[in-house]
């Protein structure tokens, strides 16, 4: 029995270790087979984003098509939802037209309020606490690379700010499937004491597979992988940004920081966009502000190097987005 059939998705810890290990051998089985096997026909979802999204939105919308899924796509200025209607009343109204509803936006609580009221599963695509559809992807990406290491065995470093969704994830990620993952940043951009009691830890014992440090050669020895993020996005006030970006500027993913790991085989993981260069408004805009000259979280040199695995993470998503669809929306097991 398929014990994902209509069990939402809003944090990584939704999910036990067996059935995450199950949607990533899923993935891999889609992945590699050489003819689209459809196992959603007649199914029917909806996609409302109230933020902005490429490769969230992007994936969805193809694994759902290539599963034979209709999609309806809904942004917030095309919606009535929180605005002239209540979520509680939207989603009994979602309920009877629809077999499933990812969901991306800034407040994790609406996500809650969708699935209080929900009979379908309800797809966290982002929030401002978690976004662990990119963390599954970025898992499968993992073992992509080590296909013959457990999950035990791997070590990954993240560098930066690690008190958004993606650090947040993570830390759920390893505390579920016990690899090696260790923060490195200034103490103060460490996850928030609240959110580890609430989220991680739950008692006063920490995880000996998970730790903290402002020191950055403690922190990479002997890494796999090294994920970074980027350190201010539009969310939050501007005139917090200069503190944070010159705090963080020694925690820059760079030429240096590679040669001090020493390891040819080290893989960087992003979840993008990436501020390497000035070739977005934003990332202009910030470079040209803050004087800076060689990217902010990633230099540009290092991104384009072989070290860089964030495309291949972004292709995943595509596979693991249609393993969490077939797992949460067809009561049958796939493997």
């Amino acid at each position: 029995m398929n014990t994902l059939y209509k069990k939402s998705f809003l944090k990584f810890s939704d999910y036990q270790k067996k059935e995450i290990l199950y949607l990533l051998k899923i993935s891999k089985i889609l992945k590699n087979q050489k003819k689209e096997k459809k196992f959603l026909k007649s199914k029917k979802i909806i996609l409302i984003f109230e933020q902005s999204s490429t490769r969230t939105r992007c994936s969805f919308e193809i694994a759902a098509y290539e599963q034979g899924v209709y999609s309806t796509i809904l942004n917030s200025n095309e919606s009535h939802l929180g605005y002239k209607e209540s979520i509680q009343d939207t989603t009994k109204i979602l309920n009877q037209l629809y077999h499933g509803i990812q969901y991306r936006g800034t407040s994790h609580n609406t996500l809650k309020i969708f699935k209080k009221y929900a009979t379908i599963p309800i797809w966290n695509g982002l929030s401002k606490l978690f976004h662990p559809t990119q963390i599954l992807a970025d898992l499968f990406t993992i073992k992509e690379i080590y296909p013959n290491l457990e999950f035990e065995e791997i070590k990954c470093a993240y560098i930066g700010d690690a008190q958004n969704n993606i650090s947040n994830t993570l830390l759920e990620a390893a505390k579920i499937l016990k690899f090696q993952l260790i923060i490195i940043a200034p103490k103060k951009y460490w996850p928030k004491k609240k959110f580890l009691d609430k989220y991680i830890y739950k008692t006063n014992t920490k995880i000996n597979n998970i730790q903290y440090t402002e020191n950055i050669s403690i922190g990479t020895k002997n890494i796999h992988f090294l994920y970074t993020d980027v350190w201010v996005s539009m969310t939050e006030q501007e005139k917090n940004w200069k503190k944070k970006i010159y705090d963080l500027l020694p925690y820059q993913i760079n030429s240096q920081l590679i040669k001090k790991i020493n390891n040819p085989k080290l893989k960087i993981l992003h979840c993008l966009p990436a501020f390497h260069n000035t070739q977005s408004t934003l990332s202009k805009k910030i470079h040209n502000k803050y004087n800076l000259k060689k990217g902010l979280e990633i230099s540009e040199k290092i991104f384009k190097s072989q070290y860089n695995i964030s495309f291949q993470q972004s292709y995943n998503k595509l596979f693991t987005l249609k393993a969490l669809l077939i797992s949460t929306l067809s009561s049958k097991k796939h493997l």
